[in-house]
């Protein structure tokens, strides 16, 4: 199981990726892709972000305010979550394969609950 202080490390490569995909995305694909295939990559790149630093606030919260074994589970949750909604998004920006749309959800699934983990278990205390 990864602590809360290695969740943090986590969250700062997890930003340090999406930074990077952002500008790739500014940078690099603005003249390749259509209006509709950089809008997902935005998507992709918003929620990145957002999730990294969420990784980043509840691992800090891990090792004051929550249980750590709490904290770990989410930020296990939101990791996960990034994985499959950015970068099911970031894939289907670059291919344009349709399916990939399908498992999006699943990654968004992951968001709410860890975002229901959260809210649940500051509620508790």
């Amino acid at each position: 199981m990864i602590s809360p202080q290695k969740w943090i490390g986590v969250a700062a490569i997890v930003l340090a990726v999406a930074v990077a995909l952002g500008a790739f995305g500014a940078h690099a694909l603005e003249a390749k892709l259509d209006a509709h295939r950089m809008e997902i990559w935005g998507k992709a790149n918003f929620y990145h972000f957002i999730h990294g630093l969420a990784i980043l606030i509840i691992a800090a919260l891990g090792t004051a305010t929550i249980d750590s074994g709490t904290a770990v589970k989410i930020c296990s949750i939101l990791f996960f979550g990034v994985c499959i909604f950015s970068g099911s998004l970031y894939t289907l920006a670059l291919t344009d394969i349709k399916i990939l749309g399908a498992i999006t959800p699943i990654g968004g699934a992951a968001f709410i609950i860890g975002w229901l983990m959260l809210g649940f278990d500051l509620l508790r205390k």
